[in-house]
């Protein structure tokens, strides 16, 4: 089983749409139950607090489906637990760094550079655009879901 963890600031917008994107995605490829796949935060700011209403309109547009969730904080454990931790931007990683000490296990990323552009995924909070931070986690989760397959880790 590969399990993931994709995180960001505060666990309300970017990683549970990454979540939620990429549970969606490995189910329409009909490999579920290779995965585990979860979300969370750097920092404490909105831990317990559901998904961001914003977040939440723009997967419905998309017909991408969610559950209720409390945001959770990534521990230093958790890089035993998880084979890919991946974050939205470079200070995602160098907070997920500071939190789980250092990266010996090649575990940890950007989401975008898995993509053919790696770059940092914008923050929806502060810009306010969903849409383009929707279309740059699709285009990961996409380029990550092929990165496996071509690295024969699913079936």
């Amino acid at each position: 089983m590969i399990k993931v963890l994709f995180v960001c600031l505060g666990n309300i917008c970017r990683s549970p749409m990454a979540e939620f994107i990429f549970k969606d995605m490995v189910k329409k490829n009909g490999i579920e139950k290779q995965f585990y796949i979860e979300s969370s935060a750097t920092s404490y700011e909105e831990i317990g607090n559901d998904m961001y209403y914003y977040a939440k309109e723009k997967l419905d547009e998309m017909g991408i489906p969610y559950k209720k969730r409390k945001a959770t904080r990534i521990e230093k454990e958790d890089y035993k637990k998880y084979d890919y931790i991946i974050g939205m931007e470079e200070r995602n990683i160098q907070n997920i760094i500071r939190i789980v000490g250092n990266d010996k296990e090649n575990k940890i990323c950007k989401l975008l550079d898995f993509s053919k552009k790696p770059r940092d995924i914008a923050d929806p909070w502060y810009t306010g655009n969903f849409t383009v931070t929707y279309n740059d986690i699709v285009e990961g989760c996409t380029a990550f879901l092929n990165y496996l397959k071509e690295k024969n880790e699913i079936m």
